[in-house]
């Protein structure tokens, strides 16, 4: 009961899909909503706003779909890459391996990670999204580069469960 509660007290990114969502399909230009110690600010607008490009679900500029593509290399199907899993970035926003310019990155490929240890930051609106394991395993491959744009659903991880 304490996961559903827990669950219930903070805003999934389904939530936040459909926020967008409201925001295009409505004439309103702002929404700014407010649940617990969250706060969700989407804005439409006819120039390049970082904060309002980080969420809204419009096609990326010309640059970042070459940016967020896997290295050419993963075409052919490979035997022991078969039983890496993907790790997926939840939201369209940028990509950080550290918490910091400065700091040591969260992750590095050959690290060992346990399901809840922080991989990366997706900075979307200017809130530092720390993305989390959801299983354990060893980082085989990171296919973004640091402060590079990228897409929900992209491919940012290789890990090897075994």
């Amino acid at each position: 009961m304490a996961n559903a509660e827990q669950s219930n007290d903070r805003m999934d990114i389904q939530q936040v899909r459909e926020l967008v969502k409201l925001v295009e399909d409505s004439g309103i230009e702002e929404l700014e909503v407010s649940h617990q110690d969250t706060t969700i600010r989407i804005q439409k607008s006819g120039r390049a706003v970082p904060g309002a490009m980080a969420m809204a679900p419009l096609p990326a500029p010309v640059a970042a779909p070459a940016a967020v593509a896997a290295p050419a290399h993963q075409a052919a199907p490979d035997p022991v890459r078969a039983k890496w899993r993907e790790i997926r970035s939840p939201i369209v926003g940028t990509f950080y391996r550290s918490p910091a310019p400065d700091a040591e990155p969260f992750v590095k490929i050959g690290d060992q990670v346990s399901p809840g240890q922080t991989l990366c930051i997706v900075e979307a609106m200017k809130v530092m999204n720390e993305i989390e394991s959801e299983f354990g395993g060893v980082i085989k491959d990171i296919l973004v580069e640091d402060g590079q744009p990228i897409e929900a659903e992209a491919i940012m991880f290789l890990v090897d469960p075994s």
